[in-house]
Protein backbone atom coordinates (compact mmCIF):
# COMPACT_ATOMS: atom_id res chain seq x y z
CA UNK A 1 0.00 0.00 0.00
CA UNK A 2 2.65 2.54 0.84
CA UNK A 3 4.73 1.98 -2.41
CA UNK A 4 1.55 2.39 -4.21
CA UNK A 5 0.58 5.42 -2.37
CA UNK A 6 4.52 6.75 -3.20
CA UNK A 7 4.11 5.82 -6.87
CA UNK A 8 0.97 7.93 -6.83
CA UNK A 9 1.98 10.76 -5.27
CA UNK A 10 5.15 11.10 -7.47
CA UNK A 11 2.94 10.01 -10.77
CA UNK A 12 0.82 13.12 -9.67
CA UNK A 13 3.72 15.23 -8.98
CA UNK A 14 5.25 14.68 -12.44
CA UNK A 15 1.69 15.07 -14.00
CA UNK A 16 1.52 18.28 -12.50
CA UNK A 17 4.66 19.51 -13.32
CA UNK A 18 4.81 18.55 -17.07
CA UNK A 19 1.47 20.75 -17.64
CA UNK A 20 3.05 23.74 -15.81
CA UNK A 21 6.05 23.43 -18.22
CA UNK A 22 3.74 22.68 -21.05
CA UNK A 23 1.57 25.35 -20.53
CA UNK A 24 4.99 28.08 -20.64
CA UNK A 25 5.75 26.54 -23.77
CA UNK A 26 2.77 26.70 -25.43
CA UNK A 27 3.15 30.70 -24.11
CA UNK A 28 6.79 30.58 -25.89
CA UNK A 29 4.86 29.91 -29.29
CA UNK A 30 2.67 32.60 -29.06
CA UNK A 31 4.77 35.19 -28.29
CA UNK A 32 4.22 38.40 -30.40
CA UNK A 33 6.33 39.47 -33.27
CA UNK A 34 9.07 41.80 -32.11
CA UNK A 35 8.20 45.50 -33.93
CA UNK A 36 10.44 48.34 -33.44
CA UNK A 37 8.67 51.82 -33.19
CA UNK A 38 10.68 54.58 -35.66
CA UNK A 39 13.27 56.79 -34.14
CA UNK A 40 13.72 54.19 -31.04
CA UNK A 41 16.67 54.11 -28.81
CA UNK A 42 18.08 50.32 -28.85
CA UNK A 43 19.32 50.05 -24.79
CA UNK A 44 21.74 47.00 -24.78
CA UNK A 45 21.69 45.47 -21.43
CA UNK A 46 24.21 42.29 -21.07
CA UNK A 47 24.37 40.44 -17.67
CA UNK A 48 25.62 37.20 -16.59
CA UNK A 49 26.91 34.88 -19.51
CA UNK A 50 26.64 35.89 -23.22
CA UNK A 51 26.96 31.97 -24.60
CA UNK A 52 28.06 31.33 -28.27
CA UNK A 53 24.95 28.49 -28.53
CA UNK A 54 21.62 29.85 -28.11
CA UNK A 55 19.65 27.97 -25.32
CA UNK A 56 16.10 26.90 -25.14
CA UNK A 57 13.92 29.57 -24.39
CA UNK A 58 10.39 29.99 -23.18
CA UNK A 59 7.83 32.23 -21.63
CA UNK A 60 6.31 32.07 -18.52
CA UNK A 61 3.26 33.56 -18.07
CA UNK A 62 3.09 36.85 -16.03
CA UNK A 63 6.83 36.59 -15.54
CA UNK A 64 7.83 37.57 -19.09
CA UNK A 65 10.64 35.74 -21.52
CA UNK A 66 13.54 33.67 -19.97
CA UNK A 67 16.11 34.01 -23.42
CA UNK A 68 19.58 34.50 -23.41
CA UNK A 69 21.35 37.28 -25.75
CA UNK A 70 24.62 35.13 -27.34
CA UNK A 71 27.56 36.61 -28.82
CA UNK A 72 26.07 36.41 -32.46
CA UNK A 73 23.10 38.19 -30.92
CA UNK A 74 25.21 40.94 -30.20
CA UNK A 75 26.67 40.97 -33.05
CA UNK A 76 23.72 40.82 -35.81
CA UNK A 77 21.67 43.43 -33.32
CA UNK A 78 24.87 46.34 -33.44
CA UNK A 79 25.45 45.30 -37.22
CA UNK A 80 21.69 45.57 -38.21
CA UNK A 81 20.81 48.87 -35.72
CA UNK A 82 23.71 50.82 -37.74
CA UNK A 83 21.99 50.52 -40.93
CA UNK A 84 18.21 50.04 -39.55
CA UNK A 85 16.68 53.82 -39.76
CA UNK A 86 14.43 52.62 -37.10
CA UNK A 87 17.52 52.85 -34.84
CA UNK A 88 18.82 56.34 -33.92
CA UNK A 89 21.22 55.37 -30.62
CA UNK A 90 22.33 52.88 -28.74
CA UNK A 91 22.28 52.77 -24.96
CA UNK A 92 24.83 50.20 -23.88
CA UNK A 93 24.17 49.18 -20.52
CA UNK A 94 26.91 46.09 -19.24
CA UNK A 95 26.24 44.57 -15.57
CA UNK A 96 27.53 41.93 -13.68
CA UNK A 97 28.80 40.11 -17.09
CA UNK A 98 30.54 37.03 -17.11
CA UNK A 99 32.82 36.38 -20.50
CA UNK A 100 36.19 35.53 -21.34
CA UNK A 101 38.57 38.17 -22.44
CA UNK A 102 38.08 37.28 -26.43
CA UNK A 103 34.10 38.18 -26.13
CA UNK A 104 35.14 41.23 -25.04
CA UNK A 105 37.19 42.54 -27.45
CA UNK A 106 34.26 41.10 -30.13
CA UNK A 107 31.19 43.07 -28.27
CA UNK A 108 33.59 45.77 -28.15
CA UNK A 109 34.77 45.77 -31.76
CA UNK A 110 30.81 45.47 -32.63
CA UNK A 111 30.10 48.45 -30.97
CA UNK A 112 33.04 50.52 -32.29
CA UNK A 113 31.70 49.27 -36.05
CA UNK A 114 28.06 50.64 -34.52
CA UNK A 115 29.92 53.82 -33.50
CA UNK A 116 31.40 54.12 -37.59
CA UNK A 117 27.36 55.19 -38.32
CA UNK A 118 27.57 58.35 -36.86
CA UNK A 119 24.61 57.48 -34.61
CA UNK A 120 24.90 58.32 -30.42
CA UNK A 121 26.43 55.35 -28.77
CA UNK A 122 26.73 56.12 -24.71
CA UNK A 123 27.34 53.73 -21.67
CA UNK A 124 26.09 54.14 -18.76
CA UNK A 125 27.86 51.84 -16.03
CA UNK A 126 25.76 50.25 -13.07
CA UNK A 127 28.22 48.68 -10.65
CA UNK A 128 30.92 48.28 -13.31
CA UNK A 129 33.61 45.96 -13.21
CA UNK A 130 36.54 45.46 -16.10
CA UNK A 131 34.48 43.57 -17.94
CA UNK A 132 32.14 46.21 -18.53
CA UNK A 133 34.42 49.10 -18.94
CA UNK A 134 36.80 47.34 -21.35
CA UNK A 135 33.36 46.91 -23.91
CA UNK A 136 31.96 50.70 -22.57
CA UNK A 137 35.05 52.14 -24.12
CA UNK A 138 34.09 51.76 -26.94
CA UNK A 139 30.98 54.32 -26.20
CA UNK A 140 31.17 58.04 -27.20
CA UNK A 141 29.96 58.94 -23.90
CA UNK A 142 30.96 57.05 -20.58
CA UNK A 143 28.80 57.85 -17.44
CA UNK A 144 27.84 56.19 -14.13
CA UNK A 145 25.72 56.82 -10.52
CA UNK A 146 27.31 59.39 -8.49
CA UNK A 147 27.41 56.82 -5.69
CA UNK A 148 28.94 53.95 -7.31
CA UNK A 149 32.40 52.13 -7.71
CA UNK A 150 34.27 51.40 -10.28
CA UNK A 151 35.93 48.30 -9.99
CA UNK A 152 38.90 48.29 -12.12
CA UNK A 153 42.08 47.63 -10.29
CA UNK A 154 44.12 45.66 -13.29
CA UNK A 155 44.47 41.46 -13.86
CA UNK A 156 45.08 38.85 -11.43
CA UNK A 157 45.03 34.66 -11.47
CA UNK A 158 44.36 32.50 -8.50
CA UNK A 159 44.88 29.03 -9.19
CA UNK A 160 43.64 26.47 -6.46
CA UNK A 161 45.16 23.12 -5.62
CA UNK A 162 43.77 20.20 -3.74
CA UNK A 163 46.58 18.03 -3.07
CA UNK A 164 47.06 19.06 0.31
CA UNK A 165 43.45 18.27 0.95
CA UNK A 166 43.66 14.81 -0.75
CA UNK A 167 46.38 13.71 1.50
CA UNK A 168 44.16 14.48 4.93
CA UNK A 169 41.84 12.18 3.02
CA UNK A 170 44.41 9.70 1.84
CA UNK A 171 43.91 10.33 -1.90
CA UNK A 172 46.20 10.33 -4.28
CA UNK A 173 46.09 10.98 -7.98
CA UNK A 174 48.46 9.53 -10.68
CA UNK A 175 48.90 11.92 -13.59
CA UNK A 176 50.95 11.05 -16.98
CA UNK A 177 51.07 13.46 -19.46
CA UNK A 178 53.28 14.86 -23.03
CA UNK A 179 54.06 18.32 -22.96
CA UNK A 180 55.99 19.60 -20.31
CA UNK A 181 53.24 22.52 -20.37
CA UNK A 182 50.33 20.27 -19.83
CA UNK A 183 49.52 20.81 -16.45
CA UNK A 184 45.95 19.56 -16.36
CA UNK A 185 46.13 17.28 -13.49
CA UNK A 186 48.47 19.48 -11.42
CA UNK A 187 45.89 20.71 -8.94
CA UNK A 188 45.41 17.50 -7.60
CA UNK A 189 48.98 16.30 -7.64
CA UNK A 190 50.81 19.97 -6.03
CA UNK A 191 50.07 22.85 -3.70
CA UNK A 192 51.28 25.22 -6.27
CA UNK A 193 51.98 26.63 -9.40
CA UNK A 194 54.91 24.58 -11.19
CA UNK A 195 57.86 26.86 -12.76
CA UNK A 196 55.70 26.17 -16.12
CA UNK A 197 52.44 26.88 -15.14
CA UNK A 198 53.91 30.29 -14.06
CA UNK A 199 55.54 30.79 -17.10
CA UNK A 200 52.67 30.40 -18.98
CA UNK A 201 50.17 32.59 -16.63
CA UNK A 202 52.93 35.20 -16.61
CA UNK A 203 52.95 35.58 -20.37
CA UNK A 204 48.72 35.52 -20.16
CA UNK A 205 48.34 38.26 -17.44
CA UNK A 206 51.04 40.89 -19.69
CA UNK A 207 49.28 40.27 -22.66
CA UNK A 208 45.93 40.80 -21.46
CA UNK A 209 47.40 43.43 -19.27
CA UNK A 210 49.05 45.12 -22.24
CA UNK A 211 45.79 44.91 -24.06
CA UNK A 212 43.86 46.46 -21.28
CA UNK A 213 46.19 49.41 -20.72
CA UNK A 214 46.10 50.10 -24.62
CA UNK A 215 42.71 50.27 -25.24
CA UNK A 216 42.08 52.54 -21.94
CA UNK A 217 44.03 54.83 -23.12
CA UNK A 218 43.37 55.28 -26.70
CA UNK A 219 39.80 55.02 -26.17
CA UNK A 220 40.52 58.55 -23.24
CA UNK A 221 42.77 60.23 -25.10
CA UNK A 222 45.59 59.38 -22.40
CA UNK A 223 49.28 57.31 -23.04
CA UNK A 224 49.77 54.29 -21.71
CA UNK A 225 52.26 55.04 -18.95
CA UNK A 226 49.68 57.50 -17.58
CA UNK A 227 47.32 54.46 -17.37
CA UNK A 228 49.32 52.25 -15.93
CA UNK A 229 50.16 54.78 -12.96
CA UNK A 230 46.24 55.38 -12.78
CA UNK A 231 44.86 51.40 -12.69
CA UNK A 232 47.46 50.79 -9.73
CA UNK A 233 45.21 53.30 -7.78
CA UNK A 234 41.78 51.19 -8.71
CA UNK A 235 39.41 50.64 -7.75
CA UNK A 236 37.56 54.11 -8.08
CA UNK A 237 34.96 56.01 -6.53
CA UNK A 238 32.62 57.35 -8.86
CA UNK A 239 34.14 60.66 -8.32
CA UNK A 240 37.44 59.22 -8.60
CA UNK A 241 36.90 57.75 -12.09
CA UNK A 242 35.70 60.94 -13.02
CA UNK A 243 38.57 62.62 -12.12
CA UNK A 244 41.05 60.57 -13.22
CA UNK A 245 39.47 60.54 -17.06
CA UNK A 246 38.08 57.18 -17.22
CA UNK A 247 34.39 58.26 -17.04
CA UNK A 248 33.17 61.73 -18.34
CA UNK A 249 30.29 62.08 -16.07
CA UNK A 250 27.98 60.89 -13.15
CA UNK A 251 24.89 60.91 -13.83
CA UNK A 252 21.56 58.74 -12.84
CA UNK A 253 19.91 56.50 -15.92
CA UNK A 254 17.05 58.80 -16.09
CA UNK A 255 19.40 61.96 -16.84
CA UNK A 256 20.75 59.85 -19.51
CA UNK A 257 18.01 58.86 -21.01
CA UNK A 258 17.06 62.94 -20.60
CA UNK A 259 20.06 64.07 -22.33
CA UNK A 260 19.60 61.13 -25.27
CA UNK A 261 15.69 62.54 -25.99
CA UNK A 262 17.43 65.82 -26.05
CA UNK A 263 19.84 65.01 -29.04
CA UNK A 264 16.97 62.90 -30.64
CA UNK A 265 14.63 65.60 -29.78
CA UNK A 266 11.97 63.53 -29.32
CA UNK A 267 9.39 64.61 -26.69
CA UNK A 268 9.45 61.18 -24.68
CA UNK A 269 12.55 58.56 -25.38
CA UNK A 270 11.02 55.62 -27.53
CA UNK A 271 13.12 52.41 -25.99
CA UNK A 272 13.70 49.11 -27.77
CA UNK A 273 15.27 46.50 -25.44
CA UNK A 274 18.04 43.87 -26.56
CA UNK A 275 15.52 40.55 -26.24
CA UNK A 276 12.92 42.71 -28.77
CA UNK A 277 15.47 43.74 -30.98
CA UNK A 278 17.15 40.75 -30.94
CA UNK A 279 14.08 38.92 -32.43
CA UNK A 280 14.21 41.17 -35.03
CA UNK A 281 14.47 40.36 -38.58
CA UNK A 282 16.89 41.83 -40.80
CA UNK A 283 14.30 41.89 -43.79
CA UNK A 284 12.75 44.55 -41.89
CA UNK A 285 15.29 46.51 -40.94
CA UNK A 286 15.95 46.77 -44.80
CA UNK A 287 19.08 43.53 -45.00
CA UNK A 288 18.20 41.45 -47.38
CA UNK A 289 19.48 37.97 -47.38
CA UNK A 290 20.85 37.21 -50.70
CA UNK A 291 23.64 34.39 -50.02
CA UNK A 292 23.71 31.86 -46.90
CA UNK A 293 26.48 30.88 -44.78
CA UNK A 294 26.25 28.38 -42.14
CA UNK A 295 27.23 29.90 -38.80
CA UNK A 296 28.55 26.38 -36.59
CA UNK A 297 28.68 26.39 -32.54
CA UNK A 298 30.92 24.16 -31.03
CA UNK A 299 30.74 25.32 -27.40
CA UNK A 300 32.05 23.50 -24.12
CA UNK A 301 34.12 20.73 -22.45
CA UNK A 302 34.18 17.80 -25.76
CA UNK A 303 32.86 14.32 -25.09
CA UNK A 304 30.65 11.51 -27.12
CA UNK A 305 27.78 11.76 -27.22
CA UNK A 306 24.50 12.64 -29.01
CA UNK A 307 23.03 15.23 -27.26
CA UNK A 308 22.70 18.44 -29.58
CA UNK A 309 21.41 20.81 -26.48
CA UNK A 310 24.48 18.95 -24.06
CA UNK A 311 25.91 21.85 -21.82
CA UNK A 312 29.23 20.22 -23.63
CA UNK A 313 30.12 19.49 -27.08
CA UNK A 314 29.20 16.21 -27.94
CA UNK A 315 30.55 14.79 -31.06
CA UNK A 316 28.02 12.96 -32.51
CA UNK A 317 25.38 15.62 -32.47
CA UNK A 318 28.10 17.90 -33.71
CA UNK A 319 29.05 15.94 -36.40
CA UNK A 320 25.65 15.43 -37.77
CA UNK A 321 25.53 19.07 -37.72
CA UNK A 322 28.54 19.67 -40.54
CA UNK A 323 27.05 16.65 -42.15
CA UNK A 324 23.69 18.46 -42.75
CA UNK A 325 25.39 21.71 -43.45
CA UNK A 326 27.89 19.30 -46.10
CA UNK A 327 24.65 18.59 -47.82
CA UNK A 328 22.49 21.61 -47.62
CA UNK A 329 23.46 22.86 -51.62
CA UNK A 330 21.69 26.52 -50.39
CA UNK A 331 24.47 27.10 -47.83
CA UNK A 332 27.47 28.65 -49.65
CA UNK A 333 30.87 28.53 -46.99
CA UNK A 334 30.65 27.44 -43.03
CA UNK A 335 31.97 29.60 -40.21
CA UNK A 336 33.06 27.02 -37.63
CA UNK A 337 32.58 28.79 -34.26
CA UNK A 338 34.96 27.23 -31.73
CA UNK A 339 34.83 27.89 -28.03
CA UNK A 340 36.05 24.86 -26.16
CA UNK A 341 38.87 23.67 -23.57
CA UNK A 342 39.22 20.13 -24.90
CA UNK A 343 37.98 16.88 -23.84
CA UNK A 344 38.27 13.27 -24.67
CA UNK A 345 40.67 12.10 -27.47
CA UNK A 346 38.47 9.89 -29.33
CA UNK A 347 35.41 12.52 -29.75
CA UNK A 348 37.78 15.24 -30.53
CA UNK A 349 39.43 13.34 -33.22
CA UNK A 350 35.82 12.28 -34.35
CA UNK A 351 35.09 15.88 -34.91
CA UNK A 352 38.62 16.19 -36.53
CA UNK A 353 37.94 13.73 -39.21
CA UNK A 354 34.42 15.76 -39.53
CA UNK A 355 35.60 18.93 -40.06
CA UNK A 356 37.74 17.73 -42.67
CA UNK A 357 34.56 15.94 -44.44
CA UNK A 358 33.26 19.42 -44.53
CA UNK A 359 36.15 21.32 -45.77
CA UNK A 360 36.60 19.17 -48.68
CA UNK A 361 32.91 19.52 -50.01
CA UNK A 362 32.22 23.75 -49.29
CA UNK A 363 34.88 26.48 -48.15
CA UNK A 364 35.22 26.81 -44.24
CA UNK A 365 36.75 29.11 -41.77
CA UNK A 366 37.51 28.44 -38.33
CA UNK A 367 36.65 31.03 -35.87
CA UNK A 368 37.64 30.93 -32.20
CA UNK A 369 36.06 32.40 -29.38
CA UNK A 370 36.95 32.86 -26.07
CA UNK A 371 39.11 29.41 -25.80
CA UNK A 372 39.83 26.70 -28.73
CA UNK A 373 42.24 24.65 -27.16
CA UNK A 374 43.99 21.41 -26.79
CA UNK A 375 40.89 18.95 -28.29
CA UNK A 376 39.23 22.66 -29.16
CA UNK A 377 42.61 23.59 -31.48
CA UNK A 378 42.76 19.70 -32.30
CA UNK A 379 39.25 19.66 -34.15
CA UNK A 380 40.21 22.66 -36.07
CA UNK A 381 43.04 21.16 -38.08
CA UNK A 382 41.40 20.90 -41.17
CA UNK A 383 43.54 23.34 -43.06
CA UNK A 384 41.15 25.78 -43.51
CA UNK A 385 41.97 29.37 -42.29
CA UNK A 386 41.98 30.26 -38.40
CA UNK A 387 40.73 33.36 -37.25
CA UNK A 388 41.23 34.19 -33.31
CA UNK A 389 41.00 37.34 -31.18
CA UNK A 390 44.06 38.80 -29.87
CA UNK A 391 42.71 37.50 -26.42
CA UNK A 392 41.47 34.08 -27.83
CA UNK A 393 43.15 31.53 -25.00
CA UNK A 394 44.59 28.63 -27.46
CA UNK A 395 47.34 25.83 -28.31
CA UNK A 396 47.66 23.72 -25.86
CA UNK A 397 49.12 21.02 -27.88
CA UNK A 398 49.67 18.14 -25.27
CA UNK A 399 47.70 15.17 -24.05
CA UNK A 400 47.26 14.23 -20.74
CA UNK A 401 45.79 11.19 -18.36
CA UNK A 402 45.00 10.69 -14.74
CA UNK A 403 43.07 8.31 -12.22
CA UNK A 404 42.79 8.26 -8.48
CA UNK A 405 44.16 5.78 -6.01
CA UNK A 406 41.22 6.04 -3.17
CA UNK A 407 43.25 3.26 -0.99
CA UNK A 408 43.36 5.70 1.64
CA UNK A 409 39.87 7.25 1.69
CA UNK A 410 38.71 3.49 1.77
CA UNK A 411 41.11 2.96 4.88
CA UNK A 412 39.62 5.72 6.97
CA UNK A 413 35.95 4.61 6.15
CA UNK A 414 36.95 0.79 6.71
CA UNK A 415 36.02 -0.02 3.04
CA UNK A 416 38.43 -2.81 1.86
CA UNK A 417 39.17 -4.26 -1.76
CA UNK A 418 40.00 -7.92 -2.81
CA UNK A 419 40.23 -8.69 -6.52
CA UNK A 420 41.01 -11.77 -8.35
CA UNK A 421 42.86 -10.62 -11.97
CA UNK A 422 43.44 -11.96 -15.44
CA UNK A 423 45.85 -10.11 -18.04
CA UNK A 424 48.96 -8.49 -16.51
CA UNK A 425 47.17 -4.83 -17.05
CA UNK A 426 43.67 -6.01 -15.99
CA UNK A 427 43.53 -3.60 -12.96
CA UNK A 428 45.59 -0.44 -14.38
CA UNK A 429 42.17 1.66 -14.08
CA UNK A 430 41.80 0.34 -10.55
CA UNK A 431 41.07 3.27 -7.94
CA UNK A 432 42.77 1.11 -5.12
CA UNK A 433 46.12 0.98 -6.47
CA UNK A 434 48.52 3.57 -7.82
CA UNK A 435 50.23 2.82 -10.94
CA UNK A 436 53.72 0.49 -10.91
CA UNK A 437 56.31 1.31 -12.93
CA UNK A 438 55.31 -1.11 -15.60
CA UNK A 439 51.64 0.52 -15.48
CA UNK A 440 52.90 4.25 -16.34
CA UNK A 441 55.16 2.89 -19.01
CA UNK A 442 52.18 0.92 -20.36
CA UNK A 443 50.14 4.34 -20.28
CA UNK A 444 53.21 6.59 -21.46
CA UNK A 445 53.21 4.45 -24.22
CA UNK A 446 49.59 5.65 -25.48
CA UNK A 447 50.36 8.86 -24.52
CA UNK A 448 52.91 9.73 -26.35
CA UNK A 449 51.36 7.74 -29.33
CA UNK A 450 48.41 10.64 -29.02
CA UNK A 451 50.77 13.34 -28.62
CA UNK A 452 52.70 12.34 -32.01
CA UNK A 453 49.12 11.95 -33.75
CA UNK A 454 48.28 15.23 -32.27
CA UNK A 455 51.76 16.99 -33.37
CA UNK A 456 51.37 15.30 -37.15
CA UNK A 457 47.75 16.54 -37.54
CA UNK A 458 48.70 20.20 -36.47
CA UNK A 459 51.81 19.92 -39.14
CA UNK A 460 49.95 19.19 -41.98
CA UNK A 461 47.52 21.51 -41.75
CA UNK A 462 49.66 24.49 -40.52
CA UNK A 463 51.74 23.31 -43.18
CA UNK A 464 54.73 23.11 -40.97
CA UNK A 465 57.34 20.30 -39.94
CA UNK A 466 56.40 18.41 -36.99
CA UNK A 467 59.64 19.67 -34.91
CA UNK A 468 58.37 23.42 -35.83
CA UNK A 469 55.26 22.25 -34.49
CA UNK A 470 56.85 20.63 -30.87
CA UNK A 471 58.71 23.69 -30.23
CA UNK A 472 55.54 25.66 -29.57
CA UNK A 473 53.14 22.32 -28.66
CA UNK A 474 54.56 20.80 -24.88
CA UNK A 475 50.88 21.47 -24.12
CA UNK A 476 51.56 25.62 -23.65
CA UNK A 477 48.84 27.51 -23.80
CA UNK A 478 49.20 30.65 -26.09
CA UNK A 479 46.63 34.05 -26.21
CA UNK A 480 45.73 34.76 -29.83
CA UNK A 481 48.57 37.05 -31.22
CA UNK A 482 50.84 34.89 -29.78
CA UNK A 483 49.51 32.06 -31.43
CA UNK A 484 49.84 33.94 -34.73
CA UNK A 485 53.38 34.86 -34.83
CA UNK A 486 54.26 31.17 -34.16
CA UNK A 487 52.09 29.93 -37.03
CA UNK A 488 49.15 27.96 -35.29
CA UNK A 489 46.34 30.79 -36.30
CA UNK A 490 46.38 32.28 -39.13
CA UNK A 491 44.98 36.49 -38.76
CA UNK A 492 43.25 38.29 -35.45
CA UNK A 493 39.40 38.93 -36.46
CA UNK A 494 35.86 38.33 -34.81
CA UNK A 495 32.62 37.54 -36.68
CA UNK A 496 33.22 40.25 -39.46
CA UNK A 497 36.73 38.86 -40.49
CA UNK A 498 35.35 35.66 -40.04
CA UNK A 499 32.39 36.12 -42.58
CA UNK A 500 34.55 38.28 -44.73
CA UNK A 501 36.80 35.17 -45.44
CA UNK A 502 34.06 32.37 -46.03
CA UNK A 503 32.85 35.33 -48.35
CA UNK A 504 35.90 35.28 -50.41
CA UNK A 505 36.30 31.67 -50.42
CA UNK A 506 33.23 30.95 -51.51
CA UNK A 507 33.41 33.96 -54.10
CA UNK A 508 30.57 35.47 -53.31
CA UNK A 509 29.98 39.06 -55.14
CA UNK A 510 30.98 41.62 -53.19
CA UNK A 511 27.53 43.52 -53.62
CA UNK A 512 26.06 40.60 -52.07
CA UNK A 513 24.06 40.41 -49.03
CA UNK A 514 25.32 37.46 -47.14
CA UNK A 515 23.14 35.94 -43.81
CA UNK A 516 24.36 34.07 -41.04
CA UNK A 517 21.92 30.14 -40.42
CA UNK A 518 22.92 29.25 -37.01
CA UNK A 519 23.60 25.70 -35.98
CA UNK A 520 22.61 24.77 -33.61
CA UNK A 521 19.16 26.63 -34.11
CA UNK A 522 17.04 28.51 -31.37
CA UNK A 523 14.29 25.87 -30.11
CA UNK A 524 11.73 27.07 -27.76
CA UNK A 525 11.22 24.98 -24.73
CA UNK A 526 8.07 22.69 -26.25
CA UNK A 527 10.45 21.84 -29.34
CA UNK A 528 12.66 20.63 -26.94
CA UNK A 529 10.25 18.77 -24.81
CA UNK A 530 8.93 17.31 -27.83
CA UNK A 531 12.47 15.81 -28.51
CA UNK A 532 13.24 15.16 -24.98
CA UNK A 533 12.50 11.52 -23.58
CA UNK A 534 13.32 9.12 -20.63
CA UNK A 535 15.25 10.27 -17.44
CA UNK A 536 18.38 11.74 -19.44
CA UNK A 537 15.51 14.09 -21.77
CA UNK A 538 14.15 15.61 -18.54
CA UNK A 539 17.10 16.10 -17.02
CA UNK A 540 18.47 17.76 -19.69
CA UNK A 541 15.45 19.86 -20.15
CA UNK A 542 15.10 21.42 -16.01
CA UNK A 543 18.50 22.48 -16.55
CA UNK A 544 17.93 24.27 -19.82
CA UNK A 545 15.24 25.59 -18.26
CA UNK A 546 16.80 26.92 -15.22
CA UNK A 547 14.65 25.25 -12.82
CA UNK A 548 17.11 22.69 -11.40
CA UNK A 549 20.10 25.51 -10.27
CA UNK A 550 22.36 22.99 -8.95
CA UNK A 551 22.75 20.67 -11.69
CA UNK A 552 25.50 23.01 -12.68
CA UNK A 553 27.35 21.88 -9.95
CA UNK A 554 26.35 18.31 -10.51
CA UNK A 555 26.92 17.70 -14.24
CA UNK A 556 29.98 19.64 -14.08
CA UNK A 557 31.16 18.79 -17.47
CA UNK A 558 34.90 19.35 -16.38
CA UNK A 559 34.80 16.91 -13.70
CA UNK A 560 32.61 13.94 -15.33
CA UNK A 561 35.17 14.53 -18.67
CA UNK A 562 37.82 13.65 -15.84
CA UNK A 563 36.45 10.93 -14.24
CA UNK A 564 35.40 8.93 -16.98
CA UNK A 565 39.67 8.40 -17.34
CA UNK A 566 40.87 7.95 -20.65
CA UNK A 567 43.34 10.25 -22.22
CA UNK A 568 42.45 13.87 -22.72
CA UNK A 569 43.26 16.53 -24.94
CA UNK A 570 42.31 19.06 -22.12
CA UNK A 571 43.39 22.87 -21.32
CA UNK A 572 46.00 22.81 -18.25
CA UNK A 573 43.89 25.28 -16.62
CA UNK A 574 40.45 27.12 -16.63
CA UNK A 575 41.27 31.11 -16.74
CA UNK A 576 38.98 33.71 -15.09
CA UNK A 577 40.33 36.81 -14.43
CA UNK A 578 39.06 39.88 -12.09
Amino acid sequence: MGKFLLGLITGAILVVLIGVIGIFAVASLRSKPATVADGSTLVLHLSGSIPEKPPIEFSIPGFGERTSITVENVWGMLRRAATDPRIKAVLFEPEGVSCGWATMQEIRGDLENFRKSGKPLIAWLKSPDLRGYYMATAASKIYMPPTDLLNVKGIGFQMMYFKNTLDKLGVQVDVEHAGKYKDYGDQWTKSSMSPETKEVMNSLADGLYGDLVNVIADSRGKDAATIRTTIDNGPFLAKQAKSYGLIDDLRYEDEVFGELKTTLHQTALKKASEKEYARVSDASAGLITQEQIAFVVGEGEITRGEEADSDGLESGAFDRMLEKVGNDSAIKAAIIRINSPGGEVVASDDMWRAMNQLAAKKPVVISMADEAASGGYYMAMSGSPIVAYPGTITGSIGVVFGKPNLHGLYDKLGITKDTVSRGKFALIDSDYSSLTPEERAKLKEGIDATYEDFLDKVAKSRRKTVSEIETVAQGRVWLGDQAKERGLVDEMGGIDRAVQRARQLAHLPVSSKVGLVLYPAKRSLLQYIMQASGDDGMDAMLGRAGLEPLRAVLHDNRLRVWMRGGMLRMMPFTVQFQ
